[in-house]
């Protein structure tokens, strides 16, 4: 496997992770555990050394699932997790509001590297902007966990330029982590300039479109009460047939590759940025293979402008999340 760079940060990983929610959390019923510690071992053997989680998965039992698997493979690995709400008192899935304020990330900070079974953390990340918090003081805080030794890099997700620089002055920031994809290119306007003239790295998550990009869903597909595409508004039957051009354009670029869809999706963020690196998420070895195939196609100029260019002309059908959640983002 290839290795990157997040940045200037001195943080090297895999060119590309793996995001370990689904085994626990929003995709359906949680998998497995047995399963999925099996196939986070079998990730190592194929290269994979970085890995994502978060408090809320669950909430906390994916990174205990993360910590049971990875413990034993520690000096291998790069850890990230996150932190930013209030969870529900009774443990139920989901959360009630944002708190960045500094007791809440210390508490987090001290409960995740238990859980984790491990003595620092990696890479943490604030989850989403607290507007109540000021970044400054949330940079602050988590600098001084890294003078601790509790945590090693400072991480921020779907924040907006803005917030990003201001937060870099205070403690650097290691990675921006936010959905990017070919069908979600926001953060190509200020975003990606942003980062590499600050050195900081950049980690799209949904990069296969949540699973759509791949090309395994029809606008028939149904989702159960318990995926959480059911409540997206880019996931209804009608969204989902608008949206196939974009699959048609990766599996027109993937037949001259011998290759998938997914693989040219990941293909096509991995040529954008040697920063960049993808987590896309998968339960299955089958999927984890594929994806990691995608680190050796080498896209041509002309093949990426090809995609570039007729992904311009595609229109998305469909917001990415609901208005209450789209509205925690960029801020």
């Amino acid at each position: 496997m290839q290795k990157r760079k997040l940045g200037t940060s001195g943080l090297e990983v895999s060119a590309l992770g793996l995001g370990c929610m689904g085994m626990s959390f929003s995709y359906g019923e949680p998998k497995d555990e047995g399963e999925m510690v099996d196939l986070l071992h079998k990730s190592v053997d194929l290269g994979i050394t970085f890995f994502d989680t978060a408090e809320v998965y669950g909430p906390f039992t994916n990174e205990r699932l993360v910590g049971k698997a990875l413990a034993p493979l520690r000096e291998k690995v790069v850890i990230a997790t996150k932190f930013g709400f209030n969870l529900n008192p009774d443990g139920s899935p989901g959360w009630q509001g944002l708190n960045s304020r500094p007791e809440r990330i210390r508490a987090v900070a001290e409960e995740s590297l238990k859980r984790l079974n491990i003595d620092a953390i990696d890479l943490f990340y604030q989850h989403r902007v607290d507007p109540d918090v000021p970044i400054e003081d949330v940079a602050g805080t988590v600098k001084e966990l890294i003078a601790e030794g509790k945590v090693k890099h400072f991480g921020l997700s779907e924040a907006a330029a803005d917030t990003v620089r201001r937060a870099h002055a205070v403690q650097p920031v290691a990675a921006l982590q936010s959905e990017y994809s070919l069908w979600w290119r926001r953060p190509e306007e200020e975003i990606l300039p942003l980062l590499e003239e600050l050195g900081i790295g950049f980690v799209p998550y949904s990069p296969l479109g949540k699973g759509f990009l791949t090309g395994a869903m029809t606008a028939g597909t149904e989702f159960g009460a318990t995926d959480f595409r059911s409540k997206l508004p880019r996931f209804t039957p009608e969204a989902m047939a608008a949206n196939q051009a974009f699959v048609d354009l990766l599996a027109s670029i993937a037949k001259d590759h011998g290759a998938t869809p997914a693989q040219i999706a990941l293909a096509w963020l991995l040529a954008q940025k040697p920063w960049i690196v993808p987590i896309p998420g998968t339960t299955k070895l089958s999927r984890l293979e594929e994806n990691i195939g995608a680190v050796s196609i080498m896209l041509t100029g002309s093949e990426l402008k090809r995609l570039d260019d007729a992904a311009s002309t595609i229109p998305v059908e469909g917001d990415r999340y609901p208005e209450a959640l789209e509205k925690l983002t960029y801020r």
